[in-house]
């Protein structure tokens, strides 16, 4: 007897439609760009802390300078009134470098020379990790074949009044110590973010402001406080304290902390 062996049904394998796939890869695309923006913010919190714990680093490496010199670094040595390559215009960040456990650079210095000399043109021209801000555009790129510096000192302010005499913890040619500091160090700003000024150098006395704008509002070719942070910048105080400063925060308020004597009321930075 024989038995008819009947072929067995071979199920087709259904393939993907092209509307099918684009709906897929749009689908795909949505998520990514959902997501992308939270992982941006995610990178760039992490990057607004890093640059935090630079100033922090910077802070006490200024607390630890006052304790040796009984006073915190002069802004700038020498300013350079006239363009005279004569005066030295050495920045009070090239005098912290012992504190910031860059003994090799500061020994390669030549402080009775300017900082552009040729004597000071190698060791001026190390990146140094601690003045550079991750979120900085320039990055560890150099400045006039100078290392870059993304912190500058506080030299006064010029919201509520012209900045003569300067009102700032950083001056040329003159030291400030906590016992001129009598508005308090909490409530004093010693450096901050300057990122946004591309000519920013460790060693050139430039990097001392006053403040003229609100945070992050300065015209390119001015050099004040501002960052590559949204909504605001780092700051360091005279007690050693890091905060960041909101670019909401009031003008008044902001003018008195970048004041050492103002006998402003004691302000609050909320």
């Amino acid at each position: 007897m024989c038995h008819l062996h009947h072929p067995k049904k071979v199920r087709a394998r259904r393939a993907f439609t092209l509307v099918e796939l684009l709906v897929v890869i749009s689908i795909v695309g949505v998520l990514i760009g959902m997501l992308l923006p939270a992982v941006q913010s995610v990178r760039e919190a992490a990057r607004r802390i890093a640059c935090g714990n630079n100033l922090h680093q910077i802070s006490i490496a200024l607390q630890n300078y006052h304790a040796s010199h009984q006073a915190f670094p002069i802004g700038g040595i020498e300013w350079r009134t006239r363009n005279d390559p004569t005066r030295r215009q050495l920045a009070w960040s090239a005098f912290l470098l012992p504190f910031l456990d860059q003994e090799n650079v500061w020994q390669q210095l030549d402080l009775n020379t300017a900082f552009d000399s040729i004597e000071n043109a190698d060791a001026a021209a190390t990146v140094i990790d601690v003045f550079v801000c991750p979120s900085s555009r320039r990055g560890h790129q150099t400045a006039h074949d100078r290392g870059p510096c993304d912190y500058g000192g506080i030299y006064g302010e010029r919201i509520t009044s012209p900045n003569n005499p300067p009102k700032g913890t950083m001056l040329h040619d003159v030291a400030i110590a906590l016992r001129d500091v009598t508005d308090g160090a909490s409530h004093t700003l010693v450096v901050a973010e300057d990122s946004g000024w591309t000519d920013g150098q460790w060693i050139n006395g430039r990097n001392i402001f006053d403040q003229a704008f609100p945070i992050n509002q300065a015209p390119a070719f001015e050099n004040d406080i501002r960052s590559e942070h949204p909504q605001g910048a780092n700051a360091a105080r005279c007690d050693g304290s890091v905060s960041f400063l909101s670019e909401g925060i009031d003008l008044q308020v902001l003018a008195a902390l970048c004041t050492r004597a103002g006998g402003e009321p004691n302000t609050t930075t909320d």
